[in-house]
């Protein structure tokens, strides 16, 4: 068999950096430049969080993805928790009704029974409450030194229902924009154990599985337009793909965007843009003028959608930028995290 010549794509960076896996700008370059083109066909330039698959009986959505989170115990979860959420929630926000799990555990030689044995029981937890199975799976040892106590690697499968079309690509003009609960708190939580740092009140990450809002919203209208978790790079980043994918601009209240007390206040004394700060169990959705009084309110009676808030609109003018209006009047260009804020996230 002959295959076709494969010659090295123009790339900026000569060896892998950090930066490439923070969700940002240079992860965005790292598969628009080197993934994209090499696997290209028409399910995977979508750019979802997973691919929806045609099938003789309806529509299957599957993802995939790694969690190589450091610290693997973190205030309100754990990689094992993480592990089965993210994956869930990627299928959900293909609109689908996740169904199966698979599992690959990368176990450093060294790691305590009691860790490993604590990290599974969260993981059957997390599968049972969120509804769904873990099926199969694989478990490698590697040598002390070699990772970094416990790696895990998930696949995931689910039925996307009849009618439902949630697509990057649908993001319209006039799309009210809707932020199912307060941003930052899963990065804020990492980074504080990274750093030992003590705030006056405990900040948690978010972590959560959210078919079950999903669900509760697309009860309230299936026409919802898109759908994203802002996981690595925020919401930022997630926002910033939306409207690259749609070619219509983004424009966003400072104001409205939901974020605790405390989880501000840990931002400024870190210096970090609760933008771009990481999240595991909230959502961005964009849904058309005359469903967005009915799935807010479907949210809001929700316990993960609350704290639901309008935060802006897709809007004709700056195709392709996401734009906020700040506290005092002005616009500012919310533009693809350069580098890294905060590596190894989830």
């Amino acid at each position: 068999m002959q295959f076709a010549a494969c010659p090295m794509p123009i790339v900026d960076h000569k060896a892998i950096v950090l930066g490439h896996g923070s969700g940002g700008r240079l992860s965005h370059q790292l598969m628009q430049n080197v993934i994209w083109p090499a696997f290209q066909n028409e399910i995977l330039s979508t750019r979802h969080d997973g691919a929806v698959i045609p099938t003789e009986k309806g529509r299957m959505a599957f993802t995939t993805d790694s969690y190589v989170i450091h610290p693997i115990f973190f205030p309100g979860g754990d990689i094992g928790e993480l592990a089965v959420n993210g994956t869930v929630n990627d299928l959900a926000m293909c609109g689908a009704q996740p169904k199966y799990l698979s599992a690959s555990l990368i176990i450093e030689e060294g790691l305590s029974m009691e860790d490993l044995w604590r990290i599974v029981c969260s993981m059957r937890d997390a599968a049972a409450a969120a509804g769904v199975m873990l099926v199969t799976g694989d478990t490698k040892v590697v040598d002390r030194g070699k990772a970094d106590r416990i790696f895990i690697n998930t696949a995931g499968m689910g039925i996307v229902p009849d009618g439902i079309e949630i697509d990057p690509c649908r993001a319209a003009p006039g799309d009210a924009i809707i932020l199912s609960g307060p941003i930052a708190s899963h990065g804020i939580s990492i980074m504080s154990v990274r750093e030992g740092l003590e705030f006056e009140s405990p900040i948690e990450s978010d972590t959560a599985a959210l078919n079950g809002l999903v669900r509760t919203m697309m009860t309230a209208s299936p026409n919802i337009h898109v759908m994203r978790d802002p996981t690595r790079g925020g919401v930022a980043s997630a926002l910033n793909e939306i409207a690259e994918t749609s070619q219509h601009g983004i424009l966003i209240r400072e104001e409205s965007i939901p974020i605790r007390s405390e989880v501000q206040g840990a931002c400024e004394v870190l210096g970090l843009d609760p933008l771009y700060v990481a999240n595991e169990g909230c959502l961005l959705a964009f849904v058309c003028p005359a469903d967005t009084e009915p799935v807010l309110a479907a949210m809001k009676s929700h316990p993960l959608g609350r704290e639901s808030a309008i935060i802006g609109e897709v809007v004709e003018n700056d195709p392709g930028i996401v734009v906020m209006r700040t506290r005092i009047g002005g616009n500012r260009i919310v533009d693809m995290l350069s580098g890294e804020q905060l590596p190894r996230i989830c």
